[in-house]
C-alpha cells in the first residue's frame, strides 16, 4: 500500500513537472513581440500602419493557426505563402507561436472606426444578409453580428484595419491566400465585386 501511494504521489509529481515544460513561456513572447513583431503589428499588437492586421485581441487559436501556416513543416511548403511573415516565423517552433497567439490575444484592441457613411450602409446589408442572387451568404453568419468571431475557424473582424480586410478578401479572390475552412472565403470573394469588399471592410472596421 506504501509503495502504491508512494508510485502514485511520483507519477504526479512528474506530471506536474510535465505541465510545466508546457506551459507557454508569455516571457519570451512578450520580449518576441517588441523585438520581431513591433514595427508591423505593434508590441501590443496594434498595428500603426492599415495594411498590416491588429493581432490585439484576436483569438490565440486562429493566430497560432495562422503562425503555423506561414510556416513550411516537414519540408512541405507553408500553406499561407507570404515571403515577409515567412521569414518572420522561420525560427519561431510550434511553442513560441502559441505562446505568441496568447500574447497578443490577451491584448486590448484599440479598434479602427468606419469612414465612409455610404460604404458602411452597403457593407451593413452585405454582412447582414449577403447577396442572395450572388449566393453570397451573410458575414455575420461565420463572424457574428459584431464581427466577434470563432475561433481556430473565423477571426474577429469587428474594428480591424478596413484596408487589411479589403486585402485579404482580394487575396482570397485571387488565389493568393488559399487557408480558409473548405476554401469558403475563396468561394465567396469570387462572387464579391471590388467595392462590395470595400463596402464590407468599412462596415466590418467599425463594429464593436
Amino acid at each position: 500500500m506504501i509503495k502504491r501511494s508512494l508510485l502514485l504521489s511520483l507519477l504526479l509529481v512528474a506530471g506536474g513537472l510535465h505541465a510545466q515544460d508546457q506551459a507557454p513561456d508569455l516571457a519570451k513572447a512578450k520580449q518576441t513581440a517588441e523585438t520581431l513583431c513591433v514595427g508591423c503589428h505593434g508590441a501590443d499588437g496594434n498595428s500603426p500602419v492599415p495594411v498590416n492586421p491588429n493581432l490585439a485581441g484576436q483569438h490565440a487559436d486562429y493566430l497560432f493557426k495562422q503562425l503555423k501556416d506561414f510556416k513550411g513543416w516537414n519540408g512541405k511548403p507553408a500553406v499561407r505563402e507570404n515571403p515577409i511573415m515567412g521569414g518572420m516565423v522561420a525560427a519561431l517552433e510550434e511553442a513560441d507561436m502559441k505562446a505568441l497567439a496568447m500574447h497578443f490575444s490577451s491584448q486590448t484592441l484599440q479598434p479602427d472606426s468606419s469612414k465612409n457613411a455610404d460604404l458602411a450602409k452597403l457593407g451593413q446589408n452585405i454582412w447582414r444578409a449577403g447577396l442572395p442572387a450572388k449566393g453570397v451568404p451573410a458575414c455575420a453568419g461565420c463572424h457574428g453580428p459584431a464581427g466577434a468571431g470563432l475561433p481556430a475557424q473565423f477571426p474577429r473582424i469587428g474594428g480591424q484595419h478596413a484596408d487589411y480586410t479589403e486585402a485579404q478578401l482580394k487575396a482570397f479572390r485571387d488565389g493568393v491566400r488559399k487557408n480558409d475552412p473548405a476554401q469558403m472565403m475563396q468561394t465567396i470573394a469570387l462572387k464579391m465585386t471590388d467595392p462590395e469588399m470595400k463596402a464590407v471592410a468599412d462596415y466590418a472596421a467599425g463594429l464593436r
